[in-house]
């Protein structure tokens, strides 16, 4: 798939599950499990405090990838380093997420031909990610700041592409799509490291469809 491809679906498909520390041996059951529920974005974080998220977070997108095959877009999230992003380019990632706005790490990533939403918050923030090279905004936390807020702030920047994550759940995410965001990544609202670990696949899928099928935008 080719980057202006993975733009389109991640405009189609607007849900980004987030897999924060999802025990290894069980990151492809848990994205066969959230596929069924008809999640088709799935972001891989790395894990700042594990010495080993250079190796273990690209072995877990290359597990999903096996898993689950083109259907789903796997990125990789908290890449905060240009090594994370080669990292996860060599793992076969189709995009990254990060908290911050690095230009060198933006400037990377593009080059390396990942879909780039790099974080950030006040319109300074946003206009100066989006002027660095990013695909997509990452408003970040989207859900302290409020839907009146990402109303206030595309007023003046409506020409950058935003999505949103941080406290978005079942209950909000229309409402942030309504007030303009292009997507919103959801973590674990979503990706239930409870419902993971006891092996609960079947409510996991469950909880996804209640996600996707309620999906108005």
């Amino acid at each position: 798939m080719t980057k202006k491809e993975a733009i389109a679906f991640h405009n189609q498909y607007k849900i980004t599950a987030i897999a924060r520390r999802i025990p290894q041996e069980r990151i492809a059951d848990a994205a066969c499990a959230l596929f069924a529920g008809g999640i088709r974005l799935l972001e891989i974080t790395f894990d700042q405090s594990d010495p080993s998220n250079l190796t273990k977070t690209p072995a877990a997108i290359r597990a999903v990838k096996e898993a689950v095959g083109s259907g789903m877009l796997v990125g990789a999230g908290t890449v905060l380093t240009v090594e994370q992003a080669y990292a996860a380019a060599d793992a076969g990632a189709s995009f990254m997420l990060a908290p911050n706005t690095d230009p060198a790490v933006i400037r990377c990533a593009n080059d390396l031909g990942l879909v780039t939403f790099p974080g950030a918050m006040t319109p300074t923030e946003i206009v100066a990610a989006y002027h660095a090279g990013a695909d997509f905004v990452k408003v970040f936390p989207a859900g302290t700041l409020g839907t009146g807020y990402i109303k206030a702030v595309l007023g003046p920047v409506s020409h950058v592409p935003m999505t949103a994550v941080g406290g978005i759940d079942i209950d909000n995410m229309n409402e942030y799509l309504a007030a303009g965001m292009k997507g919103v990544g959801i973590g674990s609202n979503l990706v239930s490291r409870k419902l993971i670990e006891s092996g609960n696949y079947e409510e996991l899928t469950a909880l996804a469809l209640k996600y996707t099928s309620q999906l108005q935008f």
